[in-house]
């Protein structure tokens, strides 16, 4: 029988889970998303996989590996013996560890006390502080921990354990993007480094094996979706997958379709993004979504930022590949700035209509924007600076305010931008930065990346399929089982239309109206004190 060869992904991430199946040619051949739980994610992953092959049609397809990605930093702890999570995951964004990054800078010497090993401040964004918050609150897991049955790990072990057989034989293991994350991992040596793990309380035995980004980790067992928590979503799906393109010949039992596929691909999400860029050493890729994440292949060279920028790595394709690390920057507001122009102060009807009325005039008018709602990330970390609106005069309509919020996101790269051009020699004597690669829900606005071209003065590229997170995913997967050459890989083979943004105004213009943003944004600085005290009483109180 006909049948296409193909590689999964799953891409796990905060609101939901999606599955997309690629063929040769690094098209998608069928996707699924399902919107979620958090505490459950892997029911999603189930269900959404069944649904895309569903979708697949005929002739059936025979999946050669699956690859992961996933929202980064999530904290899981699970029992070994029972393979059931002992509290509900700890979210990359959760910042009930605020406090005890507090009492850990007092202790350790400050923010940076582990920057120099694991790349990283102490933030409540990190995985080891909301380890220790679990094991500090929650008797469950301190138990655990302290007997032995405890699996400390991301979404992506949690993941790999419960799809290769959970407690009756399931592999805990980690990728070197992901573990670099953590607060916990020697960027160097690419293990965990046991001095910071005494200072997080964390027994290197209940946390998984580090590996590579792209190699064989285990295999999908058939038991494994009915240990697992609403594993029944296998048999509700089952129907649909008899009545489409069945996967490796199909079978009765709904985990028949995918038992014995290697997972052979990992990475976080914003790395995954990276590879799915192709990015090589000295490219730089952007994420426009609630917030903004760009990251630059500093290929095996790790930089030490000394201008507000994370170390971190970028992947490893292969245990005996080298390492490519990277240097990143995120901004709170992108897509959330949009949003908060139609939800708080009702100026459009939807994000769509953002690009249409910015573009109905030809510039601000003056008007500048600073959407420091809580605070500032990188490369400025001002958590006291807050949101301002500059320049206003009798003329200013609300669709100068809307251009300006796109041109404040423009603004924002630009600085994360040249952070990185600095620390890592990226002028003119260093060839420079050839162009901008994005992807992500805010960059189907093509005036947002006309803007971009324009401030940071190179292309702006962006590729017509945008899901790079799966698409990364799977290009990691399909090297390890040798789907796809590194040749390939980032010959961009496959990788389909491309449009390119050209910067239409003068470099001199792009750097005046930086200037003048920047001076928007030292008026927005140490203004926290500004909102009201709880219980404070008005005027006329």
């Amino acid at each position: 029988m006909d049948h296409t060869d193909c590689i999964g992904a799953v891409d796990q991430g905060t609101q939901s889970t999606r599955v997309f199946i690629f063929d040769k040619d690094c098209n998608p051949i069928a996707s699924h998303q399902v919107d979620l739980p958090q505490i459950y994610p892997q029911a999603g992953a189930w269900k959404a996989a069944q649904e895309a092959v569903a979708a697949a049609g005929r002739p059936p397809l025979r999946m050669l590996a699956l690859g992961i990605t996933n929202q980064r930093e999530t904290t899981v702890v699970w029992s070994r013996t029972t393979g059931r999570p002992l509290h509900n995951a700890i979210v990359w964004l959760d910042n009930r560890t605020s406090d005890l990054c507090e009492q850990l800078c007092a202790a350790h010497g400050g923010r940076d006390a582990f920057r120099a090993v694991t790349g990283l401040p102490v933030s409540p964004y990190f995985s080891a502080t909301k380890y220790l918050w679990l094991y500090d609150n929650v008797p469950e897991v301190r138990a655990a921990v302290d007997g032995g049955d405890a699996c400390v790990g991301t979404v992506d072990s949690w993941l790999i354990w419960q799809l290769t057989g959970g407690a009756e034989g399931g592999v805990h293991v980690t990728d070197v993007t992901n573990a670099s994350r953590t607060l916990l991992m020697d960027l160097d040596s690419l293990d965990w480094h046991d001095p910071t793990l005494e200072a997080f309380r964390c027994p290197r035995a209940a946390l998984p094996r580090i590996a590579s980004n792209a190699e064989v980790y285990g295999h999908i067992t058939p038991t494994a979706a009915t240990d697992m928590p609403y594993g029944h979503v296998w048999q509700q799906a089952a129907a649909a997958a008899d009545g489409g393109g069945a996967v490796n010949g199909g079978g009765a039992h709904p985990l028949a379709a995918l038992a014995g596929v290697p997972i052979a691909g990992s990475l976080g999400d914003q790395m995954a993004a990276v590879l799915g860029q192709r990015c090589r050493p000295g490219e730089a890729k952007n994420t426009y979504g609630t917030g903004c994440f760009m990251l630059l292949n500093t290929g095996q060279r790790r930089i030490a930022s000394t201008h507000g920028l994370l170390t971190t790595v970028a992947f490893k394709l292969g245990p005996a590949k080298p390492t490519n690390y990277a240097l990143e920057g995120s901004v709170a507001v992108a897509g959330l700035g949009i949003s908060w122009l139609r939800d708080n102060l009702g100026l459009i009807g939807s994000a769509a209509e953002s690009e249409e009325l910015a573009a109905s005039v030809r510039d601000t008018g003056g008007v500048y924007f600073v959407p420091a709602f809580s605070g500032l990330l990188a490369p400025r970390w001002r958590a006291d600076a807050r949101g301002v609106l500059l320049g206003m005069t009798s003329f200013t309509t609300r669709a100068h305010v809307v251009r300006a919020m796109l041109e404040a996101i423009c603004f924002q790269t630009r600085e994360v931008l040249d952070a990185m051009r600095h620390d890592a020699q990226l002028d003119e004597h260093h060839g420079g930065l050839g162009a901008l690669r994005v992807d992500g829900g805010a960059a189907a606005n093509d005036l947002l990346m006309q803007l971009q071209a324009d401030l940071l003065q190179v292309p702006v590229l962006r590729p017509a399929f945008r899901e790079t997170t799966s698409l990364g995913a799977a290009l990691a997967a399909g090297l390890a089982v040798g789907f796809w050459s590194r040749e390939e890989v980032f010959a961009g083979h496959g990788a389909g239309r491309v449009d390119a943004f050209a910067p239409a105004v003068g470099g001199g213009a792009a750097a005046r109206r930086y200037g003048r943003w920047r001076k928007a944004v030292e008026r927005a600085l140490d203004l926290a004190d500004l909102a009201p005290e709880e219980g404070e009483e008005g005027l006329d109180g």
